[in-house]
């Protein structure tokens, strides 16, 4: 064999080689963080702990519940797991479970974050819409009227980035609850909030003094809520997506969001035609 020939067969078999070694490697990756969890017998959790009724603590207790948190604490009773929660902003969450401070998180797919995360199958389904001064809509009657418009929220929610799309300037709270957020729309320091449907009409239920509502023409971004591990976290993951599955086969997700949504399934796909915007994941 000539000496050409020789080195090109060497070369080859050290990329078959290099990729094995890279594609065991990812293997062993992907079961790592369940091991660690396992290990531990504990899974750490990143939530707001401000947000009813995904997760909050109820006045005069100092015990976190809501749609999320039960979620968690079902899910990881099937695995065998004790649950830890870290209360954080929700600006926090993702730099925690990149670092590896929680293990998981519950929030939706973003474009930028695909690539960077895990997501389960999602948890909860609903789509956007924004909380309004009562007497004129804040002067909101289409998206494009956002333009101008001061809107309350978290700096890198897709909330966020629907106002900006459309011109207006968004106000940053840090780990606020709902209360802080539609007081200043009643008060007029901001204009609008810009949410879930779910959380927003259960939030004013709890203010009824306020001056505000639920604009009732504009529903938007359509949009899913997962729990959400580091990427590699492969095996993680689908313990994750299994036990969902069966959750919602016999019920439990179901149960559980009734208790916090007034009798509403999140669970479920919505059926509704809820306007797309170009742009936004």
């Amino acid at each position: 064999m000539g000496v050409k020939k020789v080195v090109y067969l060497l070369a080859v078999l050290l990329i078959l080689s290099a990729c094995g070694q890279s594609q065991e490697s990812e293997k062993d990756h992907s079961g790592e963080k369940w091991s660690e969890i396992q290990q531990s017998g504990e899974i750490v959790v990143g939530t707001a702990g401000t947000l009813y009724p995904a997760s909050y603590y109820p006045e005069g207790s100092d015990r976190l519940t809501g749609y999320n948190i039960e979620v968690i604490r079902e899910l990881a009773s099937r695995l065998g797991l004790d649950v830890k929660f870290e209360i954080m902003a929700f600006d926090a969450k993702l730099a925690a479970l990149q670092s590896g401070r929680v293990d998981v998180i519950m929030a939706g797919p973003r474009e930028e974050s695909k690539d960077k995360f895990l997501f389960s199958e999602p948890i909860k389904y609903s789509y956007s819409t924004m909380i309004v001064r009562s007497e004129d809509h804040s002067g909101i009657e289409s998206l494009e009227d956002l333009k101008g418009k001061k809107a309350g929220g978290a700096a890198t929610t897709v909330y966020s980035d629907i106002a900006r799309k459309y011109g207006a300037e968004v106000v940053t709270y840090g780990n606020a609850t709902n209360d802080v957020y539609l007081r200043d729309v009643d008060n007029g320091r901001t204009d609008v909030v810009i949410n879930d449907y779910y959380l927003q009409s259960l939030a004013l239920k709890a203010f009824p003094e306020m001056d505000i509502k639920l604009h009732p023409d504009l529903r938007f971004h359509p949009q899913t809520v997962s729990i959400v591990t580091e990427r590699g976290a492969n095996v993680l993951t689908q313990k994750i997506n299994g036990v969902l599955e069966e959750m919602k086969e016999d019920e439990t997700l179901t149960e559980i969001s009734q208790q916090f949504f007034g009798g509403q399934d999140v669970s479920q796909k919505l059926e509704e035609d809820i306007k797309e915007i170009e742009g936004i994941q």
